[in-house]
């Protein structure tokens, strides 16, 4: 791979290259990119849906808006930092293309801002639902009048290739959907592969998958505009990430590990004396220890701790990458950054601090069970509903429950995959309190 091909800023639809050297500067194409997702309604809507805690009320706590916004600011640093490396080692990319460092931050901050886009309502217990639905609830009907791939796109729903739906799918009017340009969209896709095989390989690109079978043919045009390399054999795809993702994830794990880790320790549910033990181990070299004892309250300690933390883990992450990008251009890096940091041990003891104190708290456990029960509710309604409508035997409720359907999802869907992923996909863009509001209205009277 190539940086002058990766940081391509072409769009869906567009017939010819667009050349950097030829941007305005003040409506640079990665920002504009940037500025598309930020206005979207699929974004405004990670505002009410689960990070840690689902449908909490709790001021604090982080929702999938705010931690977003949280892991594109890292992202961005991320990318300036390692973009300036990589512009003194490739001085023609200035010279000749008019690439800057920043260009690297604002494709990797629109790509971190993008990240969660397409996750269900009650976090990733909603990928869950959604595909038990499919494997072992009433959604089993199904799986003979589908191919294979159809089928584990939908057993293994997957918020990542829903994500690349929502930024690119088109429909009426809208093509293209949001036309990010491809270098963005490459960021963004730290699974650049289809639902099979699944995991067949222990490189990090092959953990989950990158993109649903309806968006195949313009996830291989990205693919091949970029020149990312392909790992897979006969009529399998598959590729090698594009090196930006690799910061985009990274962005994603410092956010998570220790915003989470401040999150519970802020609502009780780790003490304080655990975040002084962890998180000086990360900031050791650079805490200020006569500010330190100025913090008279343990949110403005923490908060401190959590700053020079972040700061920490950014400034490795970067050295792995360039101690790593020649590796990384050639498709022979199967390993997330962070995994080769120097602070992996102090990570992975803050993780599991968090799993055992906040992800499986009683509070989260009991509202990801109510979200099982909404999400299946609300998947076996309208979906009856869409297919008796598609089949012309629709009832007087199939045609009340496909009124409460938004507008823009009243499209035609001709075949059976096609009608399925459609329902996953509306559900999956309701708010945490949109799902609540819908089921209560479905499921009026009983209980």
């Amino acid at each position: 791979m190539n940086w002058e091909q990766l940081l391509s800023l072409k769009r869906q639809g567009d017939k010819g290259k667009r050349l950097r050297i030829e941007q305005d500067d003040t409506r640079l194409g990665f920002e504009v990119d940037y500025d598309r997702i930020i206005f979207s309604a699929a974004f405004r809507s990670l505002q009410d849906k689960t990070q840690v805690i689902p449908l909490s009320k709790t001021d604090f706590v982080h929702t999938r808006l705010t931690h977003s916004l949280e892991v594109s600011v890292v992202g961005r640093s991320l990318g300036r930092l390692v973009g300036k490396k990589i512009i003194e080692k490739y001085p023609h990319l200035k010279e000749v293309h008019g690439f800057h460092m920043n260009d690297f931050g604002a494709i990797v901050a629109a790509a971190s801002l993008a990240h969660d886009i397409g996750n269900p309502p009650f976090g990733h217990s909603g990928e869950k639902a959604i595909g038990e639905y499919f494997s072992i609830g009433n959604g089993q009907q199904y799986k003979d009048q589908l191919s294979e791939k159809e089928w584990q796109d939908l057993i293994d729903f997957e918020g990542n290739a829903n994500g690349f739906s929502v930024l690119t799918a088109s429909r009426p009017g809208i093509e293209g959907g949001l036309r990010i340009s491809y270098a963005t969209l490459g960021a963004f896709m730290k699974y650049p592969k289809e639902s099979l095989p699944k995991k067949p390989t222990k490189n990090i690109a092959d953990k989950k998958y990158g993109f649903f079978q309806t968006d195949k043919s313009f996830f291989q045009e990205v693919a091949a505009d970029m020149g990312l390399i392909p790992n897979k054999l006969g009529s399998d795809i598959g590729f090698e990430r594009h090196p930006l993702a690799y910061l985009v994830e990274a962005a994603d794990d410092i956010c998570y590990t220790i915003i989470d880790f401040e999150d519970g320790i802020n609502l009780g549910l780790v003490s304080e004396d655990f975040a002084l033990e962890y998180l000086i181990k990360l900031v050791k070299d650079s805490i200020d220890t006569s500010k330190y004892k100025t913090l008279t309250t343990k949110e403005d300690r923490i908060s401190y701790l959590r700053a020079l933390a972040i700061g920490s883990l950014i400034n490795d992450a970067v050295n792995v990458f360039i101690e790593n990008e020649t590796l990384i251009l050639e498709g022979k890096f199967p390993f997330a950054i962070m995994d080769k940091s120097k602070y992996k041990a102090q990570m992975d003891d803050i993780i599991k601090i968090s799993v055992n104190n906040i992800y499986q708290s009683r509070e989260v456990i009991e509202k990801e069970i109510v979200g099982y029960q909404i999400i299946q509710t609300l998947l076996d309604k309208f979906i009856i509903a869409f297919n008796n409508k598609y089949n012309g035997n629709a009832s007087n409720y199939d045609s009340l429950i496909l009124k409460m359907l938004p507008e823009k999802h009243h499209l035609e869907k001709e075949n059976l995959y096609g009608r399925l992923l459609h329902i996953c996909h509306f559900i999956s863009l309701l708010t945490d309190g949109n799902a609540l509001l819908f089921y209560k209205t479905i499921t009026a009277g009983k209980g």
